[in-house]
């Protein structure tokens, strides 16, 4: 192709446009180091660097050097600052190819193209309204990257976590006005102190051992109460005790799959014992009248 290159925005021939580097004969398709191209157009120099960096792409490490080839020309040759710069051009030409042959079957070959491709990129300095942007925006970053004043994901979960007790406990004390409501970050201790009371429940001691007459455990989290002899009882922390176990239903707890299954069991086992004692009768009174 002669002439100037429209996607270096260059319409005037015999103008110069920015500073540019080239390599030559890169063993490579010009369509695969267009895709990797086309990513870093008009980005900063300093964006575009960490984009090559992070594409999976085996072109992206030669592109990689021909921007900071260009990058050492604009500092070293047209006394650029590096902060100021971004990609206002880049390209790829295709290369001679070198044709090679692989033997077939019956005395013929087949023809391999080993592709070749001239890589090109320009830059030029930002216009005073985007670089004022770009700088605002890198003074917003800390070093891990993060912006200034965003909720980190640990302090984001915990008000999560708080907005979703507080909805919890609201629903099963039956208040609906409590799930509509704003709800602030709350620590654990705030948490369990704004719990309701229920009744037969009581705040574990300051130690966080269990109140006398008080031995069944309730977790606000995944709202169950573990019995005493139970498999997570030792585990469990609890946030409230509860003296009986049909409280700490009525309080909107439930028991784990395994204290429900006992559960079902010795109901089943209240219930089998009366009919095999009124089987037991019936065959005594049928054997006496034999």
């Amino acid at each position: 192709m002669t002439g100037p290159k429209l996607n270096e925005k260059n319409f005037v021939a015999g103008e110069k446009s920015g500073t540019r580097a080239s390599a030559l004969y890169i063993r490579s398709s010009a369509s695969k180091a267009r895709l990797v191209l086309n990513i870093i157009r008009d980005l900063p120099v300093k964006q575009a660097d960490e984009v090559l960096q992070f594409t999976d792409k085996g072109i992206a490490v030669t592109i990689r050097k021909v921007l900071a080839s260009a990058v050492a020309n604009a500092q070293h040759n047209d006394a650029q600052d590096p902060e100021e710069l971004y990609v206002k051009a880049c390209f790829a030409d295709e290369g001679p190819t070198l044709r090679r042959f692989a033997a077939r079957a019956r005395g013929r070959g087949t023809r391999i193209n080993k592709r070749t491709c001239h890589i090109t990129i320009v830059l030029d300095r930002l216009d005073d309204t985007r670089l004022a942007v770009v700088q605002a925006k890198d003074a917003t970053r800390t070093a891990s990257g993060r912006r200034r004043g965003a909720t980190t994901s640990a302090s984001a979960r915990r008000e999560r976590v708080a907005r979703s007790r507080e909805r919890a406990q609201g629903l099963k004390a039956g208040d609906s006005g409590a799930a509509e409501e704003p709800v602030t970050h709350m620590s654990d201790a705030d948490a369990v102190a704004a719990q309701p009371s229920w009744e037969g429940s009581a705040l574990p001691n300051d130690d966080g051992s269990a109140p006398d007459g008080f031995e069944i455990k309730g977790n606000a989290d995944s709202m169950k109460y573990h019995e005493p002899g139970s498999r997570y009882y030792n585990q469990t922390k609890a946030e409230v005790y509860f003296d009986t176990v049909e409280n700490a239903e009525a309080a909107g707890f439930a028991p784990t799959t395994e204290e429900a299954h006992a559960h079902e069991e010795a109901e089943a086992e209240e219930v089998a014992e009366p009919e095999a004692s009124e089987a037991a009768a019936d065959d005594a009174s049928a054997e006496e009248n034999n």
